[in-house]
């Protein structure tokens, strides 16, 4: 891969890996509720769910969804519907022992999962998958170099939120600080999940909306 392409690859994970989205806000609330320990389950889930999602794609999923748009806008649907519920559970949990339940509590398992219903890492997936992997004679050797550079950034992005959600836990233990941090949290997941939809829906009349990204409805996010 060319030092070129090499450095684009560094500054679009830098760029999408640390900016609030689902998993990061997830990491956050979860370390803030339960404590760093009971979120890394989670944080070390994003990165292998997220790269079997890129590896899929790289293989073809991604061609696959982008062509057929019921499937594309089932992803689409799942991915926000999630995203509003998860707000949801997240607006509702408003001291310590409710959060300590089973209301944040993600398995590994369920964290790798997820990572197939949220939007922003389809997106990503399906960019790096055209861009840095696709139509290339050496697929698998980029592959190859892609996958553990993006593996390191989801892993360091969702470790870096959850410790300062764990930095936050004995303040926000205080009166209604708790509450209104998670209704802070699911107001930004929810938001995305608008934002998304925004941009789908920009994509599939052919109209580049403000603050549009990719071509998620109509061909290769970019």
């Amino acid at each position: 891969m060319p030092f070129a392409e090499f450095t684009a690859l560094l500054m679009l994970a830098t760029a999408v890996s640390f900016t609030p989205g689902p998993n990061t806000t997830l990491s956050t609330a979860i370390a803030a509720n339960r404590g760093l320990p009971a979120a890394m389950r989670f944080v070390c889930a994003v990165p292998v769910g997220w790269a079997l999602l890129l590896v899929l794609c790289a293989l073809g999923l991604g061609a696959l969804v982008l062509a057929l748009p019921p499937l594309r806008w089932g992803v689409l649907g799942l991915g926000v519907g999630y995203m509003l519920w998860l707000a949801w559970r997240l607006a509702n949990s408003g001291a310590m022992a409710s959060a300590d339940s089973q209301r944040l509590d993600v398995t590994f398992v369920q964290g790798v999962l997820l990572q197939f219903v949220n939007i922003k890492a389809w997106m990503l997936a399906l960019s790096i998958a055209s861009g840095w992997i696709g139509a290339q004679a050496d697929w698998a050797l980029r592959l190859g170099v892609v996958l553990p550079v993006m593996l390191a950034f989801a892993f360091a992005s969702n470790l870096t939120y959850a410790w300062v959600g764990a930095s936050l836990r004995g303040w926000l233990a205080q009166g209604r600080r708790l509450l209104w941090f998670n209704r802070v949290m699911a107001l930004a997941l929810a938001a995305t999940a608008l934002w998304m939809t925004w941009n789908a829906a920009g994509s599939a009349a052919g109209v580049r909306v403000p603050w549009h990204v990719g071509q998620w409805a109509g061909g290769v996010v970019a």
